[in-house]
């Protein structure tokens, strides 16, 4: 369906049409006209099919008309994490050029004063994040009265985080004739409660089945070990000749050593995890879209909803702890309908994982032999290299024996009895050896001949 025919201004679709688009996603077609009607609404999609745009746009139109107060914003958009808040800022600014519409982005990790600053002056759109927006509220710096449009995005990845009961305490501040919305892609019971508790008649959209597999994405699985987890993911990128890539791992400090060996082995990789701050991350992330790093190690926290275009590959370094997470980090690419690959790496320890996983999408992962054998060849390669360098042996081998310094000592070895064979017999002297001073040169007792004596 073309925005055209969705009902939108003038303006609105003039801002659309320059920024490329002229056909509506499946979720935006279902969505815009319910939202320009004022009624709520759950919209249930999979991640990268649209759903930013589906209340973006509306939101605009319906926000057009209309002025803002000091400290009381007009619509409230609530993210978990302050990509996903900077992302839908970043969208309402290319979608709303032609409109003279204030916004205000409340987000952690940065200075509160130019945030209380843009309050002070009125925001018709307020997206925020849970958190800062509670403090700046419990520090009297914003009234949530006059807000009549709540948006809820993501709200199984709120779940997730443990934002439930901040979201709900934010509803019982808002007005109770209001227009909501919610969007998720997937609906678990606590999701469908809060669904019940806020939001009156809504209209249910949902245009595929919750965590359905992505056509466009190919799937598979790599087995390998935990030691050899680095080896296998160079040896994939490589043979994948990979052009833009994001690598999740599960944990930060996986994160910040990964990235780090990865530059070290010659690639423009970069790292965005949880404990950086917003400058930092939203640096990173900018060098990542523009090409400057072309490999983006990151955590979950860049999981949701981050859309930068041409992401050939995903790599899960670790097999997701939750399912649903799986869904949405292979979903960074295949977007928009281009083709993407996505590989996930799996120790027998990930057994239970991927049977979770498999469950809830209903595929079954094809396993990528190949790939695997790629990434165990490489490390041997590279272990021979790295050999010389360490100047110590690999785990398992043994160190030289000082019988290959001391060939007089050798040969006495070679003529003493096998372990076992009789205990009897004495060892040779010590004090016979040629060999350098061990600080003993008395004969050697008898008892010490038991695990020394000989191989």
């Amino acid at each position: 369906m073309k925005f055209a025919d969705l009902g939108l201004s003038d303006e609105l679709l003039r801002a659309i049409d320059e920024s490329g688009y002229s056909e509506a996603t499946p979720i935006q077609a279902g969505a815009i006209p319910s939202v320009l009607m004022m009624r709520d609404m759950i919209g249930i999609a999979q991640t990268g099919t649209g759903k930013t745009a589906s209340f973006v746009l509306p939101m605009i139109d319906i926000l057009a008309h209309g002025r803002a107060r000091a400290l009381m914003p007009r619509s409230l958009i609530l993210e978990p994490t302050r990509e996903l808040a900077a992302q839908v800022a970043e969208n309402f600014e290319k979608y709303g050029k032609y409109h003279k519409l204030s916004m205000a982005l409340l987000i952690g990790g940065v200075q509160m004063g130019d945030q209380v600053k843009a309050l002070e002056k009125g925001v018709d759109v307020l997206i925020a994040t849970p958190g800062r927006l509670m403090d700046l509220f419990e520090r009297g710096k914003i009234l949530l009265t006059g807000c009549n449009l709540l948006v809820i995005d993501e709200a199984d990845r709120m779940l997730d985080m443990g934002f439930i009961p901040d979201i709900e305490n934010i509803c019982t501040k808002l007005p109770a004739n209001r227009q909501t919305l919610l969007f998720s892609a997937t609906m678990p019971p606590p999701i469908k409660k809060l669904a019940d508790k806020f939001l009156s008649n809504p209209k249910t959209i949902e245009v595929a089945r919750p965590a359905s597999r992505n056509e466009n994405i190919e799937q598979f699985l790599v087995k390998t070990s935990e030691r050899g987890k680095r080896d296998t993911l160079r040896g994939l990128i490589e043979a994948e000749k990979v052009h833009t890539a994001i690598v999740f791992c599960n944990r930060k400090t996986t994160v910040r050593e990964l990235a780090k060996a990865l530059q070290r082995d010659g690639y423009k990789a970069g790292e965005i995890q949880g404990d950086m701050d917003q400058s930092s991350r939203t640096a990173e992330l900018d060098r990542f879209k523009t090409g400057v790093i072309n490999i983006l190690v990151a955590s979950d926290v860049a999981a949701r909803g981050l859309d930068v275009k041409g992401v050939s590959h995903v790599f899960n370094f670790d097999a997701p702890w939750h399912p649903d997470d799986y869904v949405h980090r292979i979903g960074r690419t295949g977007r928009a309908g281009a083709k993407g690959r996505a590989f996930t790496l799996v120790t027998p320890s990930d057994d239970e994982a991927v049977d979770n996983i498999q469950k809830l999408t209903g595929y079954k992962i094809p396993v990528h032999d190949a790939a695997a054998a790629e990434g165990q060849a490489k490390p041997e390669r590279e272990s021979e290299e790295r050999e010389p360098r360490r100047g110590r042996p690999e785990r398992g081998e043994r160190r030289p024996a000082k019988a290959d310094k001391e060939p007089a000592r050798a040969e006495e070895k070679r003529a003493a009895p096998k372990k076992g064979s009789g205990r009897k017999s004495a060892p040779a002297s010590r004090h016979d050896d040629d060999g350098p001073d061990d600080g003993w040169n008395g004969p050697m007792p008898g008892f010490l001949s038991v695990g020394f004596g000989s191989e």
